[in-house]
Protein backbone atom coordinates (compact mmCIF):
# COMPACT_ATOMS: atom_id res chain seq x y z
CA UNK A 1 0.00 0.00 0.00
CA UNK A 2 1.43 3.56 -1.11
CA UNK A 3 1.29 6.16 1.32
CA UNK A 4 1.05 9.76 0.41
CA UNK A 5 1.11 13.02 2.41
CA UNK A 6 0.04 16.60 1.14
CA UNK A 7 1.93 19.73 2.11
CA UNK A 8 0.40 22.49 0.31
CA UNK A 9 -3.33 23.50 0.25
CA UNK A 10 -3.82 26.56 -1.80
CA UNK A 11 -6.08 25.79 -3.68
CA UNK A 12 -8.83 23.74 -4.03
CA UNK A 13 -7.24 21.45 -7.27
CA UNK A 14 -5.75 19.36 -3.99
CA UNK A 15 -9.45 17.95 -3.28
CA UNK A 16 -9.23 15.80 -6.48
CA UNK A 17 -5.69 15.15 -6.42
CA UNK A 18 -6.15 13.85 -2.73
CA UNK A 19 -9.68 12.03 -3.87
CA UNK A 20 -7.74 10.81 -6.71
CA UNK A 21 -4.63 8.98 -4.85
CA UNK A 22 -7.21 8.00 -2.11
CA UNK A 23 -10.14 5.83 -4.83
CA UNK A 24 -7.01 4.72 -6.54
CA UNK A 25 -5.36 2.85 -3.59
CA UNK A 26 -3.45 5.04 -1.85
CA UNK A 27 -3.29 5.58 1.85
CA UNK A 28 -2.87 9.52 3.47
CA UNK A 29 -0.16 9.56 5.87
CA UNK A 30 -1.27 13.21 6.69
CA UNK A 31 -1.43 16.73 5.51
CA UNK A 32 0.58 20.11 6.91
CA UNK A 33 -2.46 22.45 7.82
CA UNK A 34 -0.67 25.50 6.74
CA UNK A 35 -2.64 27.55 4.14
CA UNK A 36 -2.88 31.09 2.73
CA UNK A 37 -6.90 30.38 2.26
CA UNK A 38 -8.75 28.53 5.46
CA UNK A 39 -11.41 28.15 3.35
CA UNK A 40 -9.70 25.65 1.09
CA UNK A 41 -8.23 23.83 4.62
CA UNK A 42 -11.97 23.63 6.16
CA UNK A 43 -13.16 22.31 2.82
CA UNK A 44 -10.44 19.54 3.23
CA UNK A 45 -11.45 18.83 7.01
CA UNK A 46 -14.90 18.35 5.46
CA UNK A 47 -14.43 16.33 2.53
CA UNK A 48 -12.03 14.22 3.97
CA UNK A 49 -12.96 13.72 7.82
CA UNK A 50 -10.13 12.13 10.23
CA UNK A 51 -7.28 12.63 7.96
CA UNK A 52 -3.72 12.57 10.46
CA UNK A 53 -2.32 16.15 10.48
CA UNK A 54 1.29 17.10 10.97
CA UNK A 55 3.55 19.36 9.99
CA UNK A 56 5.76 19.99 7.13
CA UNK A 57 9.38 18.81 8.43
CA UNK A 58 7.56 15.49 10.30
CA UNK A 59 5.99 14.59 6.91
CA UNK A 60 9.40 14.98 4.45
CA UNK A 61 10.53 12.95 7.21
CA UNK A 62 8.46 10.12 7.15
CA UNK A 63 10.49 7.25 5.85
CA UNK A 64 6.84 5.61 5.20
CA UNK A 65 5.99 8.66 2.83
CA UNK A 66 5.75 7.75 -0.70
CA UNK A 67 4.51 10.21 -2.49
CA UNK A 68 3.77 14.41 -1.78
CA UNK A 69 1.25 15.54 -3.14
CA UNK A 70 1.18 19.61 -3.42
CA UNK A 71 -1.43 22.78 -4.15
CA UNK A 72 0.32 24.91 -2.74
CA UNK A 73 1.06 28.69 -3.93
CA UNK A 74 1.84 27.93 -7.08
CA UNK A 75 5.18 29.97 -6.85
CA UNK A 76 6.28 27.72 -3.72
CA UNK A 77 5.31 24.30 -5.52
CA UNK A 78 8.73 23.61 -7.02
CA UNK A 79 10.65 23.91 -3.74
CA UNK A 80 8.09 21.89 -2.36
CA UNK A 81 8.30 19.38 -4.98
CA UNK A 82 12.27 19.48 -4.53
CA UNK A 83 12.48 19.32 -1.00
CA UNK A 84 10.04 15.70 -1.25
CA UNK A 85 12.74 14.64 -4.01
CA UNK A 86 15.39 14.99 -1.80
CA UNK A 87 13.74 12.94 0.82
CA UNK A 88 13.00 10.46 -1.24
CA UNK A 89 9.18 11.15 -2.71
CA UNK A 90 7.80 11.01 -5.50
CA UNK A 91 5.72 14.15 -6.69
CA UNK A 92 2.14 15.31 -7.65
CA UNK A 93 1.76 19.42 -8.23
CA UNK A 94 -1.22 21.13 -9.20
CA UNK A 95 -0.66 22.77 -12.10
CA UNK A 96 1.07 25.35 -12.87
CA UNK A 97 4.04 22.99 -10.79
CA UNK A 98 6.89 25.19 -12.20
CA UNK A 99 6.55 29.61 -12.42
CA UNK A 100 9.90 30.77 -13.64
CA UNK A 101 12.84 29.47 -15.53
CA UNK A 102 15.00 29.01 -12.91
CA UNK A 103 12.65 26.82 -11.09
CA UNK A 104 12.50 24.66 -13.92
CA UNK A 105 16.29 24.34 -14.16
CA UNK A 106 16.32 23.52 -10.77
CA UNK A 107 13.48 20.67 -10.79
CA UNK A 108 14.68 19.28 -13.65
CA UNK A 109 18.04 19.05 -11.67
CA UNK A 110 16.61 17.08 -8.79
CA UNK A 111 14.88 14.57 -10.78
CA UNK A 112 18.43 14.12 -12.53
CA UNK A 113 19.75 13.69 -9.32
CA UNK A 114 17.40 11.22 -7.40
CA UNK A 115 15.56 9.51 -10.04
CA UNK A 116 12.11 10.67 -8.27
CA UNK A 117 9.21 11.15 -10.34
CA UNK A 118 7.57 15.04 -10.59
CA UNK A 119 4.56 14.65 -12.09
CA UNK A 120 1.78 17.75 -12.54
CA UNK A 121 -2.12 16.89 -12.63
CA UNK A 122 -3.65 18.43 -15.63
CA UNK A 123 -7.03 17.83 -14.24
CA UNK A 124 -8.16 19.55 -17.91
CA UNK A 125 -7.05 16.31 -19.80
CA UNK A 126 -6.83 13.96 -16.64
CA UNK A 127 -9.84 14.11 -14.81
CA UNK A 128 -12.17 14.76 -17.80
CA UNK A 129 -13.32 11.41 -19.03
CA UNK A 130 -14.25 12.85 -22.56
CA UNK A 131 -10.27 13.46 -23.16
CA UNK A 132 -9.57 9.57 -23.01
CA UNK A 133 -12.32 8.84 -25.59
CA UNK A 134 -10.45 11.60 -27.62
CA UNK A 135 -7.47 10.19 -27.10
CA UNK A 136 -8.23 6.38 -28.19
CA UNK A 137 -10.90 7.55 -31.48
CA UNK A 138 -7.52 9.25 -32.20
CA UNK A 139 -5.64 6.23 -31.62
CA UNK A 140 -7.76 4.22 -33.89
CA UNK A 141 -7.57 6.64 -36.67
CA UNK A 142 -11.38 8.23 -36.48
CA UNK A 143 -10.30 11.69 -38.01
CA UNK A 144 -7.23 10.20 -39.74
CA UNK A 145 -3.92 12.67 -38.99
CA UNK A 146 -4.42 15.26 -36.35
CA UNK A 147 -3.47 18.58 -38.05
CA UNK A 148 -4.67 21.31 -35.44
CA UNK A 149 -6.14 21.86 -32.05
CA UNK A 150 -7.90 24.68 -31.02
CA UNK A 151 -8.28 24.57 -27.05
CA UNK A 152 -10.19 27.57 -24.86
CA UNK A 153 -9.73 27.49 -21.50
CA UNK A 154 -12.36 30.14 -20.16
CA UNK A 155 -13.27 30.72 -15.87
CA UNK A 156 -15.40 32.38 -13.68
CA UNK A 157 -13.10 34.86 -11.49
CA UNK A 158 -15.24 34.40 -8.75
CA UNK A 159 -13.45 37.29 -7.16
CA UNK A 160 -14.73 36.91 -3.82
CA UNK A 161 -13.07 33.90 -3.03
CA UNK A 162 -9.97 33.97 -4.32
CA UNK A 163 -6.92 34.82 -1.73
CA UNK A 164 -4.63 38.02 -2.31
CA UNK A 165 -1.84 35.66 -4.32
CA UNK A 166 -4.38 34.92 -6.65
CA UNK A 167 -4.02 38.62 -8.03
CA UNK A 168 -0.11 38.81 -7.85
CA UNK A 169 1.57 37.42 -11.12
CA UNK A 170 5.00 36.96 -8.87
CA UNK A 171 2.98 34.08 -7.21
CA UNK A 172 1.10 32.67 -10.04
CA UNK A 173 3.24 33.26 -12.73
CA UNK A 174 1.16 35.02 -15.11
CA UNK A 175 -2.66 33.82 -17.08
CA UNK A 176 0.02 31.46 -19.70
CA UNK A 177 1.76 29.66 -17.27
CA UNK A 178 -1.14 28.78 -14.98
CA UNK A 179 -4.21 28.54 -17.28
CA UNK A 180 -2.84 27.81 -20.91
CA UNK A 181 -0.56 24.99 -19.59
CA UNK A 182 -3.48 22.60 -19.60
CA UNK A 183 -4.18 23.38 -23.39
CA UNK A 184 -0.12 23.27 -24.11
CA UNK A 185 -0.27 19.95 -22.65
CA UNK A 186 -3.34 18.97 -25.08
CA UNK A 187 -1.65 20.06 -28.14
CA UNK A 188 1.33 17.78 -27.71
CA UNK A 189 -0.93 14.70 -26.75
CA UNK A 190 -3.21 14.94 -29.07
CA UNK A 191 -1.01 16.20 -32.03
CA UNK A 192 1.24 13.50 -30.90
CA UNK A 193 4.18 16.38 -30.94
CA UNK A 194 7.31 15.82 -28.61
CA UNK A 195 8.02 18.99 -28.83
CA UNK A 196 6.93 22.84 -30.27
CA UNK A 197 7.45 26.39 -30.75
CA UNK A 198 5.66 29.65 -29.97
CA UNK A 199 4.47 31.26 -33.16
CA UNK A 200 3.11 33.90 -30.88
CA UNK A 201 1.08 34.91 -27.79
CA UNK A 202 -0.34 37.90 -26.02
CA UNK A 203 -1.86 38.81 -22.67
CA UNK A 204 -4.27 41.43 -21.75
CA UNK A 205 -5.91 43.25 -19.28
CA UNK A 206 -9.82 44.12 -19.97
CA UNK A 207 -11.84 43.99 -16.88
CA UNK A 208 -11.92 45.13 -13.04
CA UNK A 209 -10.28 48.92 -13.02
CA UNK A 210 -8.67 48.10 -9.57
CA UNK A 211 -6.91 45.69 -10.86
CA UNK A 212 -4.67 47.05 -13.78
CA UNK A 213 -2.29 44.29 -13.93
CA UNK A 214 -3.89 41.49 -13.04
CA UNK A 215 -4.12 39.14 -16.68
CA UNK A 216 -7.30 37.93 -17.43
CA UNK A 217 -6.88 36.92 -21.24
CA UNK A 218 -4.23 34.98 -23.22
CA UNK A 219 -3.61 33.70 -26.39
CA UNK A 220 -0.99 31.31 -28.01
CA UNK A 221 -0.02 30.04 -31.59
CA UNK A 222 1.86 26.97 -31.05
CA UNK A 223 3.33 25.16 -33.82
CA UNK A 224 5.38 21.78 -33.63
CA UNK A 225 6.76 19.95 -37.18
CA UNK A 226 3.61 17.78 -37.77
CA UNK A 227 0.10 20.42 -36.63
CA UNK A 228 -0.66 23.78 -35.03
CA UNK A 229 -2.19 24.99 -32.17
CA UNK A 230 -4.63 27.78 -30.77
CA UNK A 231 -5.04 28.55 -27.42
CA UNK A 232 -7.30 31.15 -25.55
CA UNK A 233 -7.55 31.68 -21.90
CA UNK A 234 -9.59 34.24 -20.10
CA UNK A 235 -11.44 34.80 -16.72
CA UNK A 236 -14.83 35.81 -18.18
CA UNK A 237 -16.74 33.45 -17.91
CA UNK A 238 -20.28 34.60 -17.00
CA UNK A 239 -22.33 33.92 -13.73
CA UNK A 240 -25.05 32.36 -15.85
CA UNK A 241 -23.31 29.65 -16.96
CA UNK A 242 -23.86 26.58 -14.40
CA UNK A 243 -20.11 25.43 -14.49
CA UNK A 244 -17.21 27.64 -13.73
CA UNK A 245 -15.62 27.07 -17.39
CA UNK A 246 -16.87 26.08 -21.19
CA UNK A 247 -14.14 24.57 -21.33
CA UNK A 248 -14.19 23.61 -25.21
CA UNK A 249 -11.21 21.26 -27.36
CA UNK A 250 -11.45 21.10 -31.43
CA UNK A 251 -9.51 18.65 -32.84
CA UNK A 252 -9.11 18.77 -36.60
CA UNK A 253 -7.82 15.89 -38.18
CA UNK A 254 -7.77 15.03 -42.25
CA UNK A 255 -10.72 12.84 -42.32
CA UNK A 256 -12.77 14.60 -39.29
CA UNK A 257 -13.50 16.23 -36.32
CA UNK A 258 -13.44 15.64 -32.54
CA UNK A 259 -15.19 18.32 -30.35
CA UNK A 260 -15.14 18.22 -26.71
CA UNK A 261 -17.85 20.24 -24.82
CA UNK A 262 -16.35 19.31 -21.55
CA UNK A 263 -18.13 20.56 -18.51
CA UNK A 264 -21.50 21.88 -20.42
CA UNK A 265 -23.21 21.29 -23.35
CA UNK A 266 -24.80 24.83 -23.69
CA UNK A 267 -28.84 24.85 -23.76
CA UNK A 268 -28.22 20.76 -24.94
CA UNK A 269 -27.30 17.84 -23.19
CA UNK A 270 -27.53 17.94 -19.15
CA UNK A 271 -23.95 16.83 -17.52
CA UNK A 272 -20.21 16.90 -18.50
CA UNK A 273 -17.65 14.82 -21.09
CA UNK A 274 -19.67 15.49 -24.12
CA UNK A 275 -17.98 14.26 -27.27
CA UNK A 276 -18.33 15.31 -31.07
CA UNK A 277 -17.14 13.13 -33.71
CA UNK A 278 -17.61 14.20 -37.69
CA UNK A 279 -16.47 11.51 -40.39
CA UNK A 280 -17.68 10.35 -43.76
CA UNK A 281 -20.11 8.40 -42.05
CA UNK A 282 -21.81 11.46 -40.09
CA UNK A 283 -22.08 13.32 -36.84
CA UNK A 284 -22.40 11.60 -33.26
CA UNK A 285 -22.17 12.70 -29.84
CA UNK A 286 -21.10 9.99 -27.22
CA UNK A 287 -21.34 10.75 -23.87
CA UNK A 288 -18.01 9.62 -22.24
CA UNK A 289 -18.90 10.68 -18.51
CA UNK A 290 -18.81 7.41 -17.07
CA UNK A 291 -15.29 6.87 -19.03
CA UNK A 292 -12.99 5.62 -16.41
CA UNK A 293 -10.16 8.40 -15.00
CA UNK A 294 -6.97 6.11 -15.20
CA UNK A 295 -4.45 8.89 -14.07
CA UNK A 296 -3.93 8.32 -10.81
CA UNK A 297 -3.77 4.65 -10.64
CA UNK A 298 -1.44 5.20 -13.51
CA UNK A 299 0.96 7.29 -11.46
CA UNK A 300 0.30 5.10 -8.35
CA UNK A 301 1.98 2.20 -10.87
CA UNK A 302 4.84 4.64 -12.10
CA UNK A 303 6.03 5.07 -8.66
CA UNK A 304 5.56 1.46 -7.63
CA UNK A 305 7.43 0.36 -11.10
CA UNK A 306 9.14 3.04 -11.94
CA UNK A 307 7.85 3.74 -15.10
CA UNK A 308 6.10 6.07 -17.09
CA UNK A 309 2.39 5.18 -18.47
CA UNK A 310 0.67 7.92 -16.53
CA UNK A 311 3.10 10.92 -18.22
CA UNK A 312 6.41 11.25 -19.44
CA UNK A 313 8.74 12.75 -17.30
CA UNK A 314 9.81 14.75 -20.67
CA UNK A 315 6.70 15.76 -22.02
CA UNK A 316 6.07 17.46 -18.46
CA UNK A 317 9.47 19.61 -18.53
CA UNK A 318 8.70 20.24 -22.30
CA UNK A 319 4.98 21.93 -21.42
CA UNK A 320 6.60 23.77 -18.49
CA UNK A 321 9.11 25.08 -21.06
CA UNK A 322 6.31 26.00 -23.54
CA UNK A 323 4.35 27.79 -20.87
CA UNK A 324 6.96 30.14 -19.56
CA UNK A 325 8.21 31.01 -23.04
CA UNK A 326 5.04 31.84 -24.50
CA UNK A 327 4.57 34.24 -21.16
CA UNK A 328 7.76 35.46 -21.61
CA UNK A 329 7.16 36.35 -25.33
CA UNK A 330 3.64 37.77 -24.98
CA UNK A 331 2.40 40.84 -26.52
CA UNK A 332 0.63 43.23 -24.32
CA UNK A 333 -2.71 44.27 -24.84
CA UNK A 334 -6.20 45.93 -23.65
CA UNK A 335 -4.67 48.42 -21.90
CA UNK A 336 -2.06 46.62 -19.73
CA UNK A 337 0.82 49.00 -18.29
CA UNK A 338 3.58 49.34 -21.32
CA UNK A 339 6.32 47.97 -18.33
CA UNK A 340 3.73 44.72 -17.95
CA UNK A 341 2.76 43.01 -14.50
CA UNK A 342 4.21 43.76 -11.64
Amino acid sequence: MMRFAVIGIDHRHIYHMLGGLIEAGATCAGFDPETSDPRVLAGLRERFPGLPEAGRRALLEDPSVDIVLTAAIPAERADIAIAAMRHGKDVMADKPGITSAAQLEAVRRAVAETGRIFSICFSERFIVPATTVAERLIREGAIGRVVQTLGLGPHRLNRAIRPAWFFDTAHYGGILVDIASHQIDQFLTFTGSADATIAASAIGHFGLDDLPDFQDFGEVLLRSDTATGYIRVDWFTADGLPTWGDGRLTILGTEGTIELRKYVDIAGRPGTDHVFLVDAKGVRHIDASNEPVTYFRRFLADCRDRTETAMRQAHVFTVCRLALDAQAKAALIGGMRPEGPR
